[in-house]
């Protein structure tokens, strides 16, 4: 997934309401002393007054027991399931080589403008044994709108020569096989096991990164031990669904210079609130894609999203 995020988002339907959330008989003293807003502030759909939470306590140093953390933590995810229940890759794609190349695309830009490029390579190029016996120039044109369209240029058509020359022209559905190709490290390797095989894995991208440090979750800054950390916290079948409600959380509310504290659903677990903007109508205007009533990032978006109110994002140049 893109390692920038720009505003947009289609004007969804407002997640299923909740009730208020209940103290857990067993949770810690610091994890109850998070339970501080009152129902009128869960969700964050724009148009619901919120009130504003005192600063949760939950995550100080020393402060929360590894058990605490663990429930902390999974409550999190599950308020984020509520939020976001049609989450999903916000990458355009039909099969695993469309989801590899789009993957790689979209390091140091947006999976917007992938997806706005990726029609007009895909109808060009849509097999393996195409892209690797493309004219580099011709692909680097398509590809300009991406940004170091040169690099990509290399990657892409040098991980279709391996697909062609090594596997078959398949892609192969192994961590250990997909990191040999060019430009596919991990984070791209469990967005392509998770999203096209069905094998979980945590996608470390900097919006993870920033809500898990965010979150107390961990302090590592290393994205291979910040998979280890946070994947220790969670059943393994979770991983890549917790990854798209994390970031999609991260792109929506938590952003990375201004979060929107005040419209945000998980406020009373957050060690870090207060960090952004908590008064809750100066919040929603901060809200992106479909929370803030824009279009999402994907052309061709599932249709649970856009059952939910989500719309789809314009093709390149229009508009």
């Amino acid at each position: 997934m893109g390692e920038q995020s720009s505003g947009g988002g289609g004007e969804t339907a407002k997640p299923t309401k909740k009730a208020p959330v209940k103290k857990d008989s067993t949770a810690s003293a610091s994890e109850a002393a998070a339970e501080v807003r009152p129902a009128s502030a869960q969700g964050s759909a724009p148009g619901k007054k919120a009130a504003p939470a005192r600063k949760a306590a939950a995550g100080r140093p020393g402060a929360e027991s590894r058990t605490a953390l663990v429930r902390r933590a999974r409550r999190i995810n599950r308020e984020l399931a509520e939020v976001y229940p049609y989450a999903h890759p916000e990458l355009d794609f039909e099969n695993p080589f469309q989801l590899v190349v789009a993957t790689v695309l979209s390091a140091q830009t947006t999976d917007l403008r992938v997806n706005q490029t990726t029609p007009a390579l895909f109808a060009k190029y849509p097999t393996p044994e195409d892209l690797a016996a493309a004219n580099p120039e011709e692909v680097e044109e398509i590809l300009r709108p991406t940004g170091f369209f040169r690099a990509k240029t290399r990657s892409v058509t040098g991980l279709s020569k391996v697909l062609v020359e090594e596997f078959g022209g398949e892609v192969p559905g192994r961590l250990e096989d997909l990191v040999k190709l060019p430009g596919v490290g991990r984070k791209t390797a469990f967005v392509v096991l998770g999203n096209a095989f069905g094998r979980p894995g945590i996608t470390v991208d900097t919006h993870f990164q920033r809500l898990v440090r965010r979150w107390k979750w961990t302090e590592e800054t290393d994205p291979d031990k910040i998979e280890a950390a946070v994947g220790a916290l969670f059943p393994k079948s979770d991983w890549t669904d917790l990854s798209h409600h994390v970031i999609w959380h991260g792109r929506r509310i938590c952003h990375a210079r201004k979060p929107a504290c005040g419209a945000c659903p998980i406020a009373p677990l957050c060690p870090a609130y207060g960090e952004g903007e908590t008064d809750p109508e100066k919040a929603r205007k901060l809200l992106k894609y479909e929370k803030g009533g824009f279009p999402g990032q994907r052309l061709n978006p599932p249709q649970a999203y856009l059952d939910a109110g989500g719309r789809p994002a314009p093709p390149l140049g229009a508009g």
